[in-house]
């Protein structure tokens, strides 16, 4: 059955909304003009700009070690969270409160970890800002692999403890590599999420270790640049970069099993 044409203009349409302000943004981040809306011609100087910013510099430091660390702490917490839920409880309550954090809004998770921070009086830092971003991390890491969990072939793993091995030794060698994938595109999404995260960051960071996204808000302020535009285009690069890397890692995985 051949489909009308007329259905595929809101299909296009949809694309081309989304998609225009960022081509339009990487178009002029290679803008040789200071003008962040006048293109004047093809130029890579305000990369270079980049380079020599000693601020971005840093920025780009503590953003990479604060993804680094959440990715890290929300795959291990994300995972043994989803196995938990999956495969010890049967409690809606719970799996409300497991995946919480991933629907509340950042304003209200941010609000409530500085006040937590306060409380017990612990300094701000990268690693404050590792502990706020693990927390919705590890919310979406178990939704990711928690799924995973719900195509997995459960008579692997009775088998492995009719046979005699531990309950440790059956999550290591049987629940582990069939969660492998899931627990790779989790990594991914903690990763990318981390990067990108502005609120929770400005609200737990130190004045002295800003991540990328404080530093480009700081920016921002005082009038969109070229040099933000680079930026934002190399952000961009590095997320479908992680995004494309990740894809094929699962799909090796899954061709491996």
């Amino acid at each position: 059955m051949r489909r009308p044409r007329l259905i595929r203009v809101p299909f296009w349409g949809t694309y081309v909304f989304l998609y225009t302000p960022i081509v339009v943004l990487v178009v002029m981040s290679f803008n040789s003009g200071k003008s962040p809306y006048v293109y004047e011609g093809f130029s890579l100087k305000w990369f270079g700009e980049l380079a020599g910013d000693a601020t971005v510099r840093q920025g780009l430091v503590n953003t990479l070690i604060v993804a680094a660390g959440t990715t890290v702490l929300s795959t291990v917490l994300g995972t043994l969270l989803a196995v938990g839920l999956a495969r010890y409880t049967r409690s809606r309550l719970l799996d409300a409160f497991g995946l919480l954090p991933a629907v509340l809004p950042d304003l209200i998770l941010a609000i409530g970890l500085l006040v937590f921070y306060s409380a017990i009086r612990m300094t701000l830092g990268l690693h404050s800002i590792i502990l706020a971003h693990a927390v919705f991390g590890m919310a979406f890491v178990a939704a990711v692999v928690r799924t995973r969990l719900t195509h997995a072939d459960t008579s692997l793993e009775e088998a492995s403890r009719d046979l005699g091995a531990t309950p440790v030794a059956t999550f290591a060698r049987v629940t582990l590599p069939t969660l492998a994938p899931g627990i790779a595109a989790g990594a991914l999404l903690a990763f990318t999420l981390s990067i990108d995260e502005f609120v929770m960051a400005f609200f737990t960071a130190a004045p002295t270790e800003p991540t990328l996204p404080i530093v480009i808000y700081s920016m921002v302020r005082f009038g969109v640049t070229p040099e933000i535009n680079a930026l934002a285009t190399l952000l961009l690069a590095v997320s479908f970069t992680v995004v494309i890397a990740a894809q094929r890692m699962t799909r090796l995985t899954e061709s491996l099993r």
